[in-house]
């Protein structure tokens, strides 16, 4: 039954994907470990990556567009009741620290995104 499960939840995530248009490397909200990496294949709109505010990471404070060839990680952060949020990071190291205090540092992309807006 939980394989069942398992795979109607991927059917619905695939679709809401497909749906929204997605495009690019992305990480859901309560991926963890190996299962986050399978899942990297999904993808964030342009104009989602282009609406962010921040140029760095918002973890290690480094540039998110490295001249070395490495893509920015983007991860969907979700919180039921609230809308899906795009975090972009530099690396998968910055994803486990953001997933372990997701508030300090949507408080710092929220004052970055009020101090855009100025």
């Amino acid at each position: 039954m939980s394989d069942r499960l398992s795979l109607g939840l991927a059917a619905v995530a695939l679709a809401a994907g497909l749906f929204m248009g997605l495009s690019g490397p992305v990480f859901a909200h309560g991926d963890h470990g190996d299962h986050a990496a399978a899942k990297a294949d999904a993808g964030v709109s342009a104009a989602a990556i282009a609406a962010y505010p921040l140029n760095v990471c918002v973890v290690s404070d480094e540039p998110l567009a490295s001249g070395d060839g490495d893509e920015p990680v983007n991860y969907v952060y979700k919180s039921e009741g609230q809308p899906d949020r795009l975090v972009r990071l530099c690396c998968k190291r910055c994803l486990k620290k953001f997933q372990a205090n997701p508030e300090k540092y949507l408080k710092l992309i929220d004052a970055a995104a009020a101090a855009k807006s100025k």
